[in-house]
């Protein structure tokens, strides 16, 4: 049997670039901006708090995937249930690929790259247009699976990569700096920032996306390395590269954000903040640099999207295969892109409410296998317990014309008053360290 490769710094920096290639996309870009304008002078805590969650929470899920020897998240979830493990694995990836993530890398690109550029009254017309565009070349990148490596990896990543930092120096260099911005946080708003921050990670859906992409970067990962601890510090070290560069984008552009309260307001997306904070800047020149940039960021993360979704599916449902997943995939996302960026923000909120605490409870148990172990009464009583608070945040965060619904409006008003965190959006930890308490204990009773 022939000695696997060693891993050497190239081979870190493909994986590190196909790793980043695959995450970084349209809520990378926009929900930053965002979190930058809303924190104003605190936007240092709220940088930590999206570093968090941005950052963090995706490089433990593929550790967890790793670390528990998972060849999917079906496989980090089945301890709780089978019944749970699908019913996550379906929303999760239909969240990923259809509803909210795919649909979103089309709208976001649309936002910021196209309709700067064009009269207000040919928007519908041409979102379609450009959605059919950028998905056709999604499923024709993604159609041969042995090539999206060489696709997102050595391609299109280097060119991001380079607009990217020409980007910042047009932006702090060139034509203006971050000025006002002190590094302490008004006395009072910190911790309230920080909480923004972390929820704000949310919409990144990288932890979600990590569960789904991890499994790509593992099979990377284990053509060099087999042996569990030795492919687990390989991971830390391509997630480290990875996820310290983007951390520094993250700060950047929440620093830019922040910073753009000096010459104008917050805008209601982070989308056309960026726009209008180039435009401050560039002129259209930088918007157009802005359109190539972001282009190039959302057609990664479509490909990676679809990918994932199509691999993981085609293996539970083999007999319909992975290209006719893939252009099923393809053709839902390309039908929600045209509702339009404003609704399915809107209505990705309560999905994420959802998925998210259920997502760090299976990466904390994950985590922790090697301590815990393994254990069906550890995972279902967790499980169980944190799906209490998954739930009501799924129903305090529906948009408003469905939360004004009686039964709604009472719970939500209940729990605000009774249930502790929950006005943050925080409920889920005293939960889940009660749950994770509890199963350890029925464990050891059990026993």
């Amino acid at each position: 049997m022939e000695t696997p490769t060693k891993l050497g710094f190239k081979q870190y920096l493909l994986l590190a670039s196909l790793l980043f290639g695959l995450f970084f996309g349209a809520g990378n870009l926009i929900f930053p901006i965002h979190l930058g304008q809303i924190s104003g002078h605190n936007w240092l805590p709220a940088t930590i708090g999206f570093i968090l969650s941005a950052i963090c929470l995706p490089l433990f899920s593929i550790l967890a995937l790793s670390i528990t020897k998972s060849k999917s998240m079906y496989d980090l979830a089945a301890p709780a249930g089978k019944g749970f493990a699908i019913m996550f694995l379906v929303l999760t990836h239909a969240s990923l690929g259809l509803l909210i993530a795919s649909p979103r890398t089309a709208t976001v690109t649309f936002s910021m790259g196209v309709q700067p550029f064009i009269p207000k009254s040919f928007d519908g017309p041409a979102l379609l247009i450009f959605t059919a565009i950028f998905f056709a070349a999604a499923l024709l990148l993604a159609f041969n699976e042995a090539s999206v490596t060489r696709n997102v990896g050595k391609v299109l990543n280097p060119i991001f990569i380079i607009l990217m930092i020409l980007l910042f120096f047009i932006a702090f260099c060139l034509y203006g700096d971050i000025r006002g911005l002190p590094l302490m946080p008004q006395p009072g708003h910190g911790t309230a920032s920080f909480v923004n921050g972390f929820l704000e990670g949310y919409n990144t859906m990288d932890a979600l996306a990590g569960l789904g992409f991890g499994v790509t970067i593992i099979a990377a990962i284990e053509v060099f390395e087999k042996r569990t601890k030795q492919k687990s510090l390989a991971i830390a070290k391509v997630g480290g590269l990875t996820m310290g560069f983007e951390a520094l984008i993250y700060a950047f552009l929440i620093a830019l954000g922040a910073g753009s309260l000096n010459f104008t307001k917050a805008a209601a997306d982070g989308g056309t903040a960026f726009t209008e904070i180039m435009k401050h800047y560039t002129g259209m020149a930088g918007a157009a640099i802005l359109a190539a940039l972001t282009l190039l960021a959302c057609l990664t993360t479509a490909i990676g999207l679809l990918t994932s979704l199509s691999q993981d599916l085609s293996k539970r449902f083999p007999q319909f295969g992975y290209r006719k997943f893939l252009t099923m995939a393809t053709i839902i996302s390309f039908a929600i892109a045209n509702f339009g960026l404003e609704k399915i923000i809107l209505y990705s909120a309560p999905i994420l409410s959802f998925l998210y605490p259920l997502a760090i409870a299976l990466i904390l148990l994950g985590m922790l296998s090697p301590i815990l172990g393994i254990k069906q009464t550890i995972y279902k009583t967790t499980i169980g317990i944190v799906m209490i608070p998954a739930i009501l945040d799924l129903i305090h965060n529906l948009p408003p014309e469905l939360l004004a619904f009686k039964p709604f409006t009472m719970l939500n008003n209940l729990c605000m008053h009774n249930i502790p965190m929950f006005s943050i959006g925080l409920d889920f930890l005293p939960f889940l360290i009660f749950g994770l308490i509890a199963g350890i204990l029925i464990d050891k009773l059990k026993k």
